[in-house]
């Protein structure tokens, strides 16, 4: 696709384009605009699907379609749901339909992600919905933020399990047509509950390329453009460009279970000898940050608490110390970071052997230890806004992505502390514990924090510049 094929969705058929929004998109849905999938993401990137609550810019929960909550015992919540909320479908808001909405997300197939390893049931009693969990679970508001748990008016759910979003949202701009995996349009919603939408109306195209995406912000062809590839942003004035920290961090993964990275020595000699510096100027131009741990500038509160790792391990001899290191070539930045980290562990002693394939062919090897070392680009919040599940996933004894095959009892007892912790001040104190008895095992070695790259027309104001990539158009996006 072109960026001239934008042009097909310039106006709505209804009428007068003045003041549209023209969105150039990476992705095209790929469940049909499905709630339950990661399309839901496109839907409240549009503001046209909402969710009992929002996260602010820290990740702490807000009020929404849910204007309260009380945990009335460890596996119990009860939600206050908002009055006045009108589908755009006409119907009204009540808890029966978003426990409803709700109780279909559990019983979907595939589940939504935010549920996996979640039992949860939900139901109505009065204007409240009342959400039980089988395990006790300080994170539920949390969770019901999600995208893929957006409340929708009835007739969106199908006795076949399908959802149509298509005029059954509650935001202020009403999803009016999609045109397969090619176009969307949304106009505004005049019987929004909340503050009317600037803009009148927003016009969708899914562009994967993304010299494409560029090129139709450089030609007037969009308005905005999602993900502009580093390559690309060079091409394009300094003020259409905007760069958002991502809770994203390239990581190098070791093989603590096996092979030379068993040796705690070795794994600090790997630490010493990287330069991260040279890949943020080098393979990324600037446009990311040296990582000072796991998490990134995108948790303004990991900054602020970081704690110290005192004295480390001292890095061993690696003269003469054969590694592989692999990663993959689904993202255009890894290949070239392996070449220059090749190079780099080459100059500590390392015999470095590289293997590069796409993610495919690649992530069944890295899983089962066959790699001494492996890059990797994770994102480190996940659709909870906390990062404890990655923590969780990724470094504990019994994580389903335990790439570096770590195993440590400080780990799993800090990381289990965390997920223990109330939401606030007290989890992200002891997150960030668990941060540092992971850095103090140099089984990963955080090398950068990515950064999203948006394009903006100057005519722009007011568009979202979201680390979590849930919010793009709000009630304040407009033109000039």
């Amino acid at each position: 696709m072109t960026a001239l094929s934008l042009s097909a969705c310039s106006a709505p058929a209804g009428g007068q384009d003045t003041g549209r929004i023209k969105v150039a998109m990476l992705q095209p849905p790929r469940s049909g605009l499905s709630p339950f999938s990661d399309d839901a993401f496109k839907l409240s990137r549009w503001s046209t699907a909402e969710t009992l609550v929002n996260l602010d810019a820290r990740g702490d929960a807000r009020p929404a379609l849910a204007t309260a909550w009380t945990r009335t015992s460890e596996r119990t919540w009860e939600f206050t749901v908002r009055d006045g909320v009108t589908f755009h479908d006409g119907s009204r808001l009540t808890a029966q339909v978003a426990a409803g909405a709700l109780t279909r997300a559990t019983r979907a197939t595939p589940k939504p992600r935010i549920l996996d390893g979640v039992e949860l049931t939900a139901r109505a009693e009065g204007g409240k919905v009342v959400v039980t969990t089988r395990e006790p679970d300080p994170l539920v508001p949390h969770r019901l933020s999600s995208p893929q748990l957006a409340i929708l008016a009835e007739r969106a759910y199908g006795p076949d399990g399908k959802v149509d979003p298509v005029g059954t949202g509650s935001g202020p701009f009403k999803l009016v047509k999609v045109n397969g995996t090619t176009t969307a349009t949304l106009d505004r919603h005049d019987g929004y509950w909340g503050t009317k939408a600037k803009a009148p109306g927003i016009d969708v195209s899914f562009v994967p390329d993304g010299a494409a995406r560029a090129a139709a912000i450089r030609s007037g062809e969009a308005h905005i453009a999602e993900a502009v590839p580093v390559s690309q942003a060079a091409l394009l004035a300094k003020e259409t460009i905007s760069e958002v920290p991502m809770p994203r961090t390239n990581t190098l993964y070791l093989n603590t279970a096996k092979g030379p990275f068993k040796s705690p020595g070795l794994r600090a000699a790997v630490r010493a000898s990287i330069d991260a510096g040279q890949l943020v100027r080098g393979v990324y131009e600037g446009r990311a940050d040296v990582a000072s741990g796991l998490l990134g500038p995108a948790l303004p509160w990991a900054a602020e608490g970081r704690k110290s790792l005192g004295e480390r391990t001292a890095p061993a001899s690696a003269k003469g110390v054969a590694i592989t290191l692999a990663t993959y070539s689904d993202r255009a930045e890894l290949p070239e970071v392996a070449s220059v980290l090749q190079q780099q562990l080459q100059g500590a002693g390392f015999a470095v052997e590289l293997v590069v394939r796409e993610y495919a062919h690649i992530e069944e090897d890295a899983l089962a230890g066959k790699f001494d070392a492996f890059i990797l680009s994770r994102a480190t919040v996940l659709d909870s806004g906390d990062p404890v599940a990655y923590m969780q996933a990724d470094f504990t004894c019994d994580g389903s992505f335990n790439l570096a095959r770590l195993c440590d009892e400080d780990v799993d007892r800090a990381v289990r502390e965390a997920a223990a912790a109330d939401a606030g001040p007290a989890r992200h104190a002891a997150t960030l514990e668990a941060e540092a008895a992971i850095l103090r095992t140099d089984a990963a070695i955080p090398m950068l924090h990515e950064r999203v790259i948006q394009g903006d027309a100057t005519t722009v104001l007011d568009s979202a510049k979201d680390p979590r990539e849930r919010v793009l158009i709000t009630v304040e996006t407009r033109l000039k």
